[in-house]
């Protein structure tokens, strides 16, 4: 049974664009919003560490299955078997883009805070896990029933690796070991030493998993390359925000574990004891950790935007969203205002995110000012990596905060961030839209009023 016959898979050239200094084409390029000065002008979204677009190749291929959507797993029917081939297919396909070796597993989950809680789960008795106070909030706070060492914010990706090596030195060697490293971090888009990091860990005797939520979308992630154990990722960063993430790599602590979720699909076979209680032999593989029905729909988006970004070239790629950050980094600098925030320093490889604060601004005054005057989104805040942020604008790393909210008001310092994030669907005009605005709010101040409302700035309507 061929599933791509039956969806009608547009062209690789739809999918990639028609020249290498293009975008890819994204769903939503074309959308306009109102600006509070009046008039409307094309959304320049600038939000893609949060969540990226879908691309137009993906939601051509979902659209395309939509009509022959079945249960997976479970009917007898033709649109069963083709939705279970779907969805099996799909499962190739991220082993595939993901360079997984052969006893790799990829279990399909909801985003990448769930494959991290996951993994959580599965964790053997008695095992420490080491991770660094620059994660993600879904890489920092999983492993609740675990010994967690939470390590310094190193600021070189060589002291990342001594820091590392010297928390590994101290532990149980009688115990399993697991380290939680980034591969780009959701703040300052820095690119981490992981394959450094990873043998350090080996060296030690512990196990390695990659958050490349921020990774994936903008470089080739190898497994075995890198050699890693695990990486999780989510779709919604990877141009195919229909509900799914992933967690692959290796299969022996998941198939201990007890299943994630307990129900249908996870068991083999239940049956009554004559006690009349219920035995359960549970699945082996993936599927233990997959009960319900499964999100086919968003595992098959995934599967396409591993397609696109693969079939579009992560060389070409990665060569203009380099072109993209140093336009970036170049309009800000001649902002003297403004301070990007960074661990490793200027010189440091990194991907399409940059945070910075502006002198004399309040965070969340600045980018309800770039959304609602010049139809930009950005965000603001703390993004989920509170002990990050404040250690980078020099607060202390355990003051509280939330994510998004301004600390003060229009005008106010504030201990938050703004920042700016891009990739594959970014057209230059949004970049030049951007470093424009920030000048020119810099220089002559928003153009309208603003207040704080439930937590958000917001323009003043009167």
């Amino acid at each position: 049974m061929s599933v791509q016959t039956s969806t009608h898979r547009p062209s690789a050239t739809t999918a990639a664009g028609t020249e290498d200094d293009q975008p890819l084409p994204v769903l939503g390029r074309d959308v306009t919003v109102p600006l509070v000065t009046g008039g409307e002008v094309t959304y320049a979204a600038l939000d893609y560490a949060a969540s990226a677009p879908a691309l137009q190749r993906v939601w051509d291929d979902v659209a395309a299955y939509a009509p022959y959507y079945g249960s997976v797993h479970r009917g007898a029917g033709y649109l069963s078997q083709l939705s279970t081939d779907l969805f099996e297919n799909s499962r190739r396909t991220v082993a595939r883009f993901l360079g997984c070796r052969e006893d790799d597993q990829v279990v399909f989950t909801r985003s990448t805070t769930d494959s991290l809680n996951l993994l959580a789960s599965a964790l053997p008795e008695r095992c420490e896990v080491f991770v660094f106070e620059t994660e993600h909030h879904a890489s920092l706070l999983p492993w609740r029933d675990a010994r967690v060492t939470f390590l310094n914010a190193p600021r070189t990706p060589r002291e990342a690796v001594a820091t590392l090596e010297r928390a590994l030195a101290r532990r149980d060697l009688e115990s399993p070991a697991l380290v939680c490293v980034t591969g780009a971090s959701n703040v300052t888009g820095e690119l981490w030493p992981v394959r450094e990091l990873a043998a350090a860990a080996h060296a030690h005797g512990a196990r390695v998993v990659l958050d490349a939520a921020q990774l994936a979308p903008h470089h080739p992630v190898d497994i075995a390359e890198l050699d890693v154990d695990w990486v999780a990722f989510s779709g919604h960063k990877l141009y195919a925000p229909f509900g799914s993430g992933v967690l692959a790599g290796r299969a022996d602590w998941l198939r201990e574990a007890e299943p994630y979720l307990a129900g249908g699909g996870a068991s083999r076979k239940v049956a009554r004891r004559t006690d009349g209680g219920v035995d359960v032999e549970w699945h082996t593989g993936a599927a233990r950790h997959e009960a319900g029905s499964p999100n086919v729909i968003g595992v098959y988006a995934i599967a396409s935007a591993c397609e696109a970004l693969t079939e579009a070239g992560f060389d070409r790629l990665v060569e203009r969203e380099q072109e993209l950050v140093a336009r970036v980094r170049e309009g800000l600098a001649e902002v003297p205002e403004v301070r990007v925030l960074s661990l490793f320093g200027d010189a440091a490889p990194r991907v399409g995110v940059i945070s910075f604060v502006v002198e004399g601004w309040n965070s969340s005054h600045f980018a309800a000012a770039l959304s609602a005057e010049y139809g930009i989104g950005v965000r603001d805040g703390l993004f989920c990596a509170h002990p990050l942020v404040r250690t980078l604008l020099g607060g202390d790393p355990g003051d509280p905060g939330e994510c998004g909210a301004p600390d003060a008001g229009p005008g106010e310092r504030s201990l938050n961030a703004i920042r700016v994030s891009f990739g594959a669907g970014t057209p230059d005009e949004h970049v030049a839209r951007f470093t424009g605005a920030v000048k020119e709010l810099v220089r002559d101040g928003a153009r309208w009023n603003y207040r704080t409302e439930d937590g958000r700035c917001v323009p003043d309507r009167g």
